[in-house]
C-alpha cells in the first residue's frame, strides 16, 4: 500500500507555468514535472498544478524531435505563479521580442521566474538576472559570461536568489524542485519524492555541474589535477608550464613527464586545447568578433589564433562562424 505523507493543506496549490521554447530540452522539462506529479502522489493532495505554453500558443517542438500541445500563449499570470522557461538549442534564436516583453511584464507584476536548461539566458536578456546569481548549462557557461557582466554567474547545478530561480539542465532540474517541495511543505515530503524517483542524492545548489577533474580525465593524480583546473581558471591570461609546476612543487620537466605519462601530450599542448574550445563555444553562441574572441581566449594576435584554431578543428575561425550561421538559418 502507498504511504502518503502528512502534510498541511495549503490554502491554495502552486501553480507552475512553463513555457516551452522551441527546441528545449525534453529531459530538464519531463524531470521538473514528474517531480512536482510525484509530490501530489505522495502527499495524496493537489499541492502543485501546472500549465504548459509556447510563444504562438501552438504546439512545441523539444530538441529530441518530441512535440507537446500547450494550453495557452504568452498570455497573462497571476501574481503568485511560478513560470519556468524551458530552452535548449540555439537559445539565442529562440529568445524572441515576444518573449522578452512577455517575460519584463510579468515580471513587474512580481511573478517568480526561472529558467531551465539554457533559459538563464533568456532571463538575462530580459534584464531579469541583473545583480542575481544564476546558473546555466555549462556548455554556455562561456558565452554567457562573455555577454552579461551584471549578472553573477555560477557553476552550480542550481541557483535560488529571492524569487529568481536557474538550474543547468539535465536532472539538475529535479534537484531545484526537490528545493522547492522541501521548502514548501518541508524536507520528508522531498526524500519522499526523491525516493519515488529512486534518486538517492539530493543535490544543493552548493554542487557542481561538471564532473570533477580527476573523473573527467580519467587519473587521479592530485597535482596533475590542480594544473590542470589553474589552466581552466586561467584562459584569458595563459600561465606560463614554470609558473604551474611552481605552485604544485615541480620542475617543469618533471610537470612535462606528468603530462605525458597520463595525457599522452605537453602542458602547452593541452592548456592550447582548453583555450581553442573555449573559442570554439565562444565563435558559435555568441556574435562576439573574432578578434575578441582571440583576446578572450589568450591569443596577442587574430593571424596566432587563426593558425592555432586551423591546425586542431581544420577549418578556420571565420569559417567556423559562416558555418554555424548557416545551420540556424537551415
Amino acid at each position: 500500500m502507498r504511504k502518503v505523507m502528512s502534510v498541511t493543506a495549503p490554502a491554495r496549490s502552486r501553480h507552475f507555468v512553463f513555457l516551452l521554447l522551441q527546441d528545449f530540452s525534453m529531459a530538464a522539462f519531463a524531470v521538473a514535472v514528474e517531480t512536482l506529479r510525484i509530490a501530489n502522489r505522495a502527499s495524496g493532495q493537489e499541492l502543485y498544478r501546472w500549465t504548459l505554453a509556447s510563444e504562438d500558443g501552438t504546439a512545441a517542438t523539444a530538441s529530441n524531435g518530441v512535440t507537446l500541445a500547450v494550453d495557452m500563449g504568452l498570455e497573462a499570470t497571476q501574481r503568485d505563479d511560478t513560470l519556468m522557461v524551458c530552452g535548449g538549442l540555439d537559445i539565442r534564436k529562440t529568445t524572441t521580442r515576444p518573449v522578452l516583453n512577455w517575460l519584463r511584464r510579468e515580471s513587474r507584476k512580481g511573478v517568480a521566474i526561472g529558467g531551465l536548461c539554457t533559459a538563464a539566458y533568456t532571463l538575462a536578456k530580459a534584464g531579469l538576472l541583473n545583480g542575481k546569481k544564476c546558473t546555466i548549462h555549462w556548455e554556455n557557461h562561456d558565452s554567457f559570461q562573455e555577454e552579461f557582466l551584471e549578472v553573477e554567474l555560477t557553476k552550480a547545478i542550481y541557483t535560488v536568489d529571492g524569487n529568481r530561480y536557474s538550474a543547468a539542465g539535465g536532472t539538475s532540474s529535479l534537484d531545484l524542485m526537490l528545493n522547492m517541495i522541501a521548502s514548501d511543505h518541508g524536507q520528508d515530503l522531498a526524500n519522499a519524492v526523491a525516493d519515488q524517483l529512486i534518486y538517492t542524492s539530493i543535490r544543493t545548489d552548493r554542487d557542481e555541474q561538471r564532473l570533477s577533474v580527476p573523473t573527467r580525465i580519467g587519473v587521479r593524480h592530485p597535482k596533475l589535477s590542480t594544473v590542470i583546473h589553474m589552466m581552466e581558471e586561467n584562459i584569458e591570461e595563459p600561465v606560463s608550464p614554470s609558473l604551474l609546476a611552481r605552485d604544485v612543487g615541480m620542475s617543469t620537466r618533471q610537470l612535462e613527464r606528468l603530462f605525458r605519462r597520463y595525457l599522452n601530450r605537453s602542458p602547452k599542448r593541452y592548456y592550447m586545447e582548453i583555450r581553442l574550445q573555449k573559442a570554439r563555444n565562444l565563435l558559435m553562441q555568441t556574435d562576439m568578433s573574432v578578434i575578441n574572441v582571440a583576446l578572450a581566449c589568450g591569443f596577442a594576435s587574430p593571424s596566432h589564433f587563426s593558425k592555432c584554431y586551423r591546425a586542431h578543428y581544420q577549418t578556420t575561425p571565420y569559417r567556423e562562424r559562416g558555418s554555424q550561421a548557416s545551420l540556424r538559418e537551415i
